[in-house]
Protein backbone atom coordinates (compact mmCIF):
# COMPACT_ATOMS: atom_id res chain seq x y z
CA UNK A 1 0.00 0.00 0.00
CA UNK A 2 1.18 3.57 -0.68
CA UNK A 3 2.17 5.91 2.14
CA UNK A 4 -1.47 6.94 2.29
CA UNK A 5 -4.65 6.19 0.38
CA UNK A 6 -8.08 7.81 0.30
CA UNK A 7 -11.08 5.51 0.18
CA UNK A 8 -14.78 6.33 -0.12
CA UNK A 9 -17.46 4.65 1.95
CA UNK A 10 -20.27 3.73 -0.50
CA UNK A 11 -22.88 3.93 2.27
CA UNK A 12 -22.08 7.53 3.24
CA UNK A 13 -20.04 8.87 0.27
CA UNK A 14 -17.55 10.14 2.84
CA UNK A 15 -13.80 9.80 2.31
CA UNK A 16 -11.37 8.35 4.84
CA UNK A 17 -7.57 8.38 4.84
CA UNK A 18 -5.67 5.12 5.30
CA UNK A 19 -2.23 6.09 6.60
CA UNK A 20 -0.44 3.01 8.03
CA UNK A 21 2.83 4.87 8.61
CA UNK A 22 1.15 7.19 11.11
CA UNK A 23 0.76 4.14 13.33
CA UNK A 24 4.55 4.17 13.76
CA UNK A 25 4.51 7.55 15.51
CA UNK A 26 5.61 7.49 19.19
CA UNK A 27 2.44 7.42 21.26
CA UNK A 28 0.85 5.69 24.20
CA UNK A 29 -1.45 2.81 23.20
CA UNK A 30 -5.12 3.57 23.90
CA UNK A 31 -5.90 0.31 25.69
CA UNK A 32 -7.09 0.41 29.29
CA UNK A 33 -6.67 -2.56 31.62
CA UNK A 34 -9.80 -4.42 32.72
CA UNK A 35 -9.04 -5.81 36.19
CA UNK A 36 -11.03 -8.84 37.39
CA UNK A 37 -14.38 -8.00 38.93
CA UNK A 38 -16.30 -9.78 41.69
CA UNK A 39 -19.39 -11.79 40.81
CA UNK A 40 -21.39 -9.31 42.90
CA UNK A 41 -20.55 -5.79 44.04
CA UNK A 42 -22.67 -4.65 47.02
CA UNK A 43 -22.26 -1.01 45.95
CA UNK A 44 -23.40 -1.58 42.34
CA UNK A 45 -27.01 -0.49 41.64
CA UNK A 46 -27.30 -3.11 38.86
CA UNK A 47 -26.37 -6.10 41.02
CA UNK A 48 -29.05 -8.45 42.44
CA UNK A 49 -30.36 -7.25 45.78
CA UNK A 50 -30.00 -3.60 44.77
CA UNK A 51 -33.03 -3.43 42.49
CA UNK A 52 -34.47 -0.65 44.66
CA UNK A 53 -31.61 1.62 43.57
CA UNK A 54 -32.90 1.75 39.98
CA UNK A 55 -36.15 3.22 38.65
CA UNK A 56 -39.05 0.74 38.31
CA UNK A 57 -38.51 -2.01 35.76
CA UNK A 58 -39.78 -1.75 32.21
CA UNK A 59 -39.05 -5.42 31.41
CA UNK A 60 -37.38 -8.40 33.04
CA UNK A 61 -36.49 -11.96 32.07
CA UNK A 62 -38.00 -14.07 33.42
CA UNK A 63 -41.05 -11.88 34.05
CA UNK A 64 -41.87 -13.52 37.38
CA UNK A 65 -39.86 -14.62 40.41
CA UNK A 66 -37.07 -13.12 42.50
CA UNK A 67 -34.24 -14.20 40.20
CA UNK A 68 -33.66 -12.40 36.92
CA UNK A 69 -31.32 -12.78 33.96
CA UNK A 70 -31.94 -9.47 32.12
CA UNK A 71 -33.59 -6.26 33.33
CA UNK A 72 -34.58 -3.05 31.53
CA UNK A 73 -34.96 0.14 33.55
CA UNK A 74 -35.15 3.85 32.73
CA UNK A 75 -31.76 5.55 32.84
CA UNK A 76 -31.61 7.44 36.13
CA UNK A 77 -29.70 10.21 34.33
CA UNK A 78 -31.47 9.91 30.99
CA UNK A 79 -30.75 12.26 28.12
CA UNK A 80 -34.43 12.11 27.10
CA UNK A 81 -37.53 11.02 28.90
CA UNK A 82 -40.38 13.51 28.85
CA UNK A 83 -43.78 12.59 27.49
CA UNK A 84 -46.11 14.62 25.36
CA UNK A 85 -45.93 15.91 21.81
CA UNK A 86 -42.56 17.13 20.47
CA UNK A 87 -43.69 20.67 19.76
CA UNK A 88 -41.02 23.05 18.50
CA UNK A 89 -40.87 26.64 19.68
CA UNK A 90 -38.73 29.70 19.06
CA UNK A 91 -37.46 31.38 15.92
CA UNK A 92 -35.39 29.50 13.32
CA UNK A 93 -32.20 30.79 14.95
CA UNK A 94 -33.28 29.79 18.47
CA UNK A 95 -35.47 26.73 18.00
CA UNK A 96 -36.02 24.24 20.78
CA UNK A 97 -38.39 21.51 21.92
CA UNK A 98 -39.04 19.46 25.09
CA UNK A 99 -36.80 16.46 25.75
CA UNK A 100 -39.44 14.02 24.54
CA UNK A 101 -38.28 10.44 24.12
CA UNK A 102 -36.82 7.62 26.14
CA UNK A 103 -33.48 6.52 27.55
CA UNK A 104 -33.35 2.96 28.86
CA UNK A 105 -30.66 0.72 30.36
CA UNK A 106 -30.49 -2.99 29.54
CA UNK A 107 -28.79 -4.78 32.45
CA UNK A 108 -27.40 -7.73 30.52
CA UNK A 109 -26.65 -10.13 33.37
CA UNK A 110 -27.05 -10.42 37.14
CA UNK A 111 -23.30 -11.10 37.34
CA UNK A 112 -21.16 -8.02 37.92
CA UNK A 113 -18.20 -9.73 36.24
CA UNK A 114 -20.03 -10.86 33.08
CA UNK A 115 -18.99 -9.77 29.56
CA UNK A 116 -20.80 -10.33 26.27
CA UNK A 117 -17.81 -12.17 24.81
CA UNK A 118 -17.72 -14.55 27.80
CA UNK A 119 -21.46 -15.13 28.20
CA UNK A 120 -23.14 -18.19 26.71
CA UNK A 121 -24.93 -17.98 23.37
CA UNK A 122 -28.23 -18.47 25.20
CA UNK A 123 -27.49 -15.57 27.54
CA UNK A 124 -26.49 -13.20 24.73
CA UNK A 125 -29.53 -14.30 22.70
CA UNK A 126 -31.73 -13.09 25.57
CA UNK A 127 -29.99 -9.71 25.47
CA UNK A 128 -30.51 -9.49 21.69
CA UNK A 129 -34.17 -10.48 22.15
CA UNK A 130 -34.63 -7.70 24.71
CA UNK A 131 -32.96 -5.18 22.36
CA UNK A 132 -35.43 -6.14 19.65
CA UNK A 133 -38.50 -6.06 21.90
CA UNK A 134 -37.67 -2.64 23.27
CA UNK A 135 -36.82 -1.38 19.77
CA UNK A 136 -40.24 -2.52 18.54
CA UNK A 137 -42.05 -0.92 21.47
CA UNK A 138 -40.25 2.40 21.17
CA UNK A 139 -40.34 2.82 17.38
CA UNK A 140 -44.11 2.23 17.51
CA UNK A 141 -44.66 5.37 19.61
CA UNK A 142 -46.08 8.15 17.41
CA UNK A 143 -43.68 10.83 18.66
CA UNK A 144 -40.53 8.73 18.08
CA UNK A 145 -38.52 9.11 14.87
CA UNK A 146 -35.45 6.96 15.62
CA UNK A 147 -34.24 4.38 18.13
CA UNK A 148 -30.55 3.77 18.83
CA UNK A 149 -29.31 0.62 20.56
CA UNK A 150 -25.73 1.00 21.77
CA UNK A 151 -23.17 -0.34 24.22
CA UNK A 152 -20.20 1.49 25.71
CA UNK A 153 -17.62 -0.96 27.01
CA UNK A 154 -14.90 0.51 29.21
CA UNK A 155 -14.06 4.04 30.37
CA UNK A 156 -12.43 5.05 27.06
CA UNK A 157 -15.77 4.24 25.39
CA UNK A 158 -17.73 6.38 27.84
CA UNK A 159 -19.11 3.86 30.31
CA UNK A 160 -19.64 4.97 33.91
CA UNK A 161 -20.64 1.63 35.51
CA UNK A 162 -18.70 -1.62 35.16
CA UNK A 163 -21.72 -3.91 35.47
CA UNK A 164 -22.51 -5.26 31.95
CA UNK A 165 -25.17 -3.13 30.35
CA UNK A 166 -26.25 -1.52 27.10
CA UNK A 167 -28.57 1.39 26.40
CA UNK A 168 -31.47 2.32 24.12
CA UNK A 169 -32.36 5.91 23.28
CA UNK A 170 -35.50 6.90 21.39
CA UNK A 171 -35.52 10.40 19.87
CA UNK A 172 -38.32 12.65 18.55
CA UNK A 173 -36.10 13.85 15.68
CA UNK A 174 -34.26 12.09 12.87
CA UNK A 175 -30.59 11.53 13.56
CA UNK A 176 -28.12 13.45 11.36
CA UNK A 177 -25.76 10.51 10.83
CA UNK A 178 -28.62 8.17 10.00
CA UNK A 179 -30.19 10.75 7.69
CA UNK A 180 -26.95 10.87 5.72
CA UNK A 181 -26.90 7.11 5.38
CA UNK A 182 -30.55 7.05 4.37
CA UNK A 183 -30.01 9.77 1.78
CA UNK A 184 -27.12 7.90 0.16
CA UNK A 185 -28.99 4.59 0.32
CA UNK A 186 -32.11 6.12 -1.22
CA UNK A 187 -30.14 7.69 -4.07
CA UNK A 188 -28.35 4.39 -4.71
CA UNK A 189 -31.64 2.51 -4.77
CA UNK A 190 -33.15 5.09 -7.12
CA UNK A 191 -30.18 4.72 -9.50
CA UNK A 192 -29.73 0.94 -9.31
CA UNK A 193 -32.96 -0.56 -7.96
CA UNK A 194 -31.12 -2.43 -5.21
CA UNK A 195 -29.96 -1.74 -1.64
CA UNK A 196 -26.40 -0.40 -1.42
CA UNK A 197 -25.76 -2.59 1.62
CA UNK A 198 -26.86 -5.69 -0.28
CA UNK A 199 -24.42 -4.85 -3.08
CA UNK A 200 -21.66 -4.03 -0.60
CA UNK A 201 -22.15 -7.28 1.26
CA UNK A 202 -22.17 -9.31 -1.96
CA UNK A 203 -18.94 -7.63 -3.08
CA UNK A 204 -17.21 -8.21 0.25
CA UNK A 205 -18.22 -11.88 0.32
CA UNK A 206 -16.98 -12.30 -3.23
CA UNK A 207 -13.48 -10.86 -2.69
CA UNK A 208 -13.20 -12.32 0.86
CA UNK A 209 -10.30 -9.99 1.76
CA UNK A 210 -12.06 -8.24 4.60
CA UNK A 211 -14.59 -10.88 5.76
CA UNK A 212 -13.88 -11.93 9.34
CA UNK A 213 -16.54 -14.50 10.18
CA UNK A 214 -19.96 -15.88 9.29
CA UNK A 215 -22.56 -17.51 11.51
CA UNK A 216 -25.90 -18.60 10.10
CA UNK A 217 -27.48 -15.60 8.41
CA UNK A 218 -24.90 -13.05 9.58
CA UNK A 219 -21.44 -11.93 8.49
CA UNK A 220 -18.80 -9.73 10.12
CA UNK A 221 -16.23 -7.82 8.11
CA UNK A 222 -13.86 -4.86 8.09
CA UNK A 223 -15.35 -2.27 5.72
CA UNK A 224 -13.26 -1.15 2.73
CA UNK A 225 -13.28 2.47 3.93
CA UNK A 226 -12.86 1.79 7.65
CA UNK A 227 -12.72 5.01 9.59
CA UNK A 228 -10.71 3.65 12.52
CA UNK A 229 -8.51 0.65 13.36
CA UNK A 230 -10.47 -2.62 13.49
CA UNK A 231 -13.82 -0.99 12.78
CA UNK A 232 -16.05 -4.03 12.33
CA UNK A 233 -19.55 -4.37 10.87
CA UNK A 234 -22.07 -7.16 11.42
CA UNK A 235 -24.84 -7.48 8.82
CA UNK A 236 -27.60 -9.98 8.13
CA UNK A 237 -26.89 -11.76 4.83
CA UNK A 238 -30.59 -11.39 3.95
CA UNK A 239 -32.15 -7.99 3.24
CA UNK A 240 -33.84 -6.45 6.26
CA UNK A 241 -34.31 -2.73 6.73
CA UNK A 242 -35.48 -2.59 10.33
CA UNK A 243 -33.94 -4.36 13.30
CA UNK A 244 -37.47 -4.67 14.63
CA UNK A 245 -38.18 -7.25 11.89
CA UNK A 246 -35.56 -9.68 13.20
CA UNK A 247 -37.28 -13.06 13.53
CA UNK A 248 -37.06 -15.24 16.65
CA UNK A 249 -35.18 -17.93 14.73
CA UNK A 250 -32.51 -15.39 13.72
CA UNK A 251 -31.74 -14.20 17.26
CA UNK A 252 -29.43 -17.12 18.09
CA UNK A 253 -27.30 -16.59 14.97
CA UNK A 254 -26.88 -12.90 15.77
CA UNK A 255 -25.85 -13.79 19.33
CA UNK A 256 -23.37 -16.31 17.91
CA UNK A 257 -21.58 -13.90 15.60
CA UNK A 258 -21.66 -11.12 18.18
CA UNK A 259 -19.84 -13.30 20.72
CA UNK A 260 -17.34 -14.58 18.17
CA UNK A 261 -16.59 -11.14 16.73
CA UNK A 262 -16.08 -9.51 20.12
CA UNK A 263 -13.85 -12.43 21.13
CA UNK A 264 -11.66 -11.99 18.04
CA UNK A 265 -11.33 -8.24 18.62
CA UNK A 266 -10.36 -8.91 22.24
CA UNK A 267 -7.68 -11.42 21.24
CA UNK A 268 -6.25 -9.44 18.34
CA UNK A 269 -6.30 -5.98 19.92
CA UNK A 270 -5.39 -6.57 23.55
CA UNK A 271 -8.89 -6.34 25.05
CA UNK A 272 -9.73 -2.75 24.04
CA UNK A 273 -12.66 -0.68 25.17
CA UNK A 274 -15.24 -0.36 22.41
CA UNK A 275 -18.48 1.24 21.27
CA UNK A 276 -21.19 -0.88 19.68
CA UNK A 277 -23.96 0.88 17.75
CA UNK A 278 -26.94 -0.61 15.91
CA UNK A 279 -28.14 1.30 12.83
CA UNK A 280 -31.70 0.63 11.69
CA UNK A 281 -34.22 2.21 9.32
CA UNK A 282 -35.75 4.88 11.57
CA UNK A 283 -39.44 4.24 10.85
CA UNK A 284 -41.58 1.69 9.10
CA UNK A 285 -42.17 2.51 5.45
CA UNK A 286 -40.27 2.95 2.21
CA UNK A 287 -36.90 3.14 3.96
CA UNK A 288 -37.07 -0.60 4.65
CA UNK A 289 -36.32 -1.43 1.02
CA UNK A 290 -33.40 0.99 0.65
CA UNK A 291 -31.73 0.45 4.03
CA UNK A 292 -30.17 -2.59 5.72
CA UNK A 293 -29.81 -2.64 9.49
CA UNK A 294 -26.35 -3.41 10.82
CA UNK A 295 -24.12 -3.29 13.88
CA UNK A 296 -20.90 -1.29 13.98
CA UNK A 297 -18.20 -2.07 16.56
CA UNK A 298 -15.50 0.58 17.09
CA UNK A 299 -12.57 -0.50 19.30
CA UNK A 300 -11.10 2.52 21.10
CA UNK A 301 -7.59 2.20 19.70
CA UNK A 302 -7.12 5.79 18.54
CA UNK A 303 -8.31 9.27 19.46
CA UNK A 304 -9.67 11.75 16.89
CA UNK A 305 -7.48 14.84 16.85
CA UNK A 306 -7.66 18.31 15.31
CA UNK A 307 -7.72 17.30 11.66
CA UNK A 308 -10.46 14.72 12.16
CA UNK A 309 -12.57 17.11 14.23
CA UNK A 310 -12.08 20.00 11.83
CA UNK A 311 -12.60 18.03 8.60
CA UNK A 312 -14.99 15.22 9.60
CA UNK A 313 -12.56 12.97 7.70
CA UNK A 314 -11.09 10.02 9.57
CA UNK A 315 -7.49 8.85 9.52
CA UNK A 316 -7.09 5.09 9.95
CA UNK A 317 -3.63 3.67 10.65
CA UNK A 318 -4.59 -0.01 10.20
CA UNK A 319 -5.74 -1.03 6.69
CA UNK A 320 -8.93 -3.12 6.91
CA UNK A 321 -7.34 -5.98 4.94
CA UNK A 322 -4.62 -6.23 7.59
CA UNK A 323 -7.16 -5.94 10.40
CA UNK A 324 -9.31 -8.72 8.91
CA UNK A 325 -6.28 -10.99 8.54
CA UNK A 326 -5.30 -10.46 12.17
CA UNK A 327 -8.86 -11.08 13.36
CA UNK A 328 -9.11 -14.30 11.38
CA UNK A 329 -5.74 -15.40 12.77
CA UNK A 330 -7.03 -14.74 16.29
CA UNK A 331 -9.30 -17.78 15.96
CA UNK A 332 -6.19 -19.87 16.61
CA UNK A 333 -5.36 -18.08 19.87
CA UNK A 334 -7.94 -19.83 22.04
Amino acid sequence: MAVSTLRQDPTTRQWVILAPRRGERPHQPAVAAHPPQPERDPSCPFCPGNEGQTPPEILRLPPEGPDWRVRVVPNLYGALGEGGPPRRSGSPMFREMPGVGSHEVVIESPRHDARLDEMSEEEVAEVVWVWRERYRALIARPEIRAVVVFKNFGPLAGTSLLHPHSQIVATPVYLPRLLRRLDVATRYFDDNGVCVYDDLLAAEREVRLRVVDECGGFVSFEPFASGSPYETWILPTFHQGSFGDLADEEVDDLACILIRTLTLIRRACGDPDYNLVLYSAPTNGHTDEVFHWHIKIIPKLSTPAGFEIGSAMSINTVPPEEAAERLRAARQLA
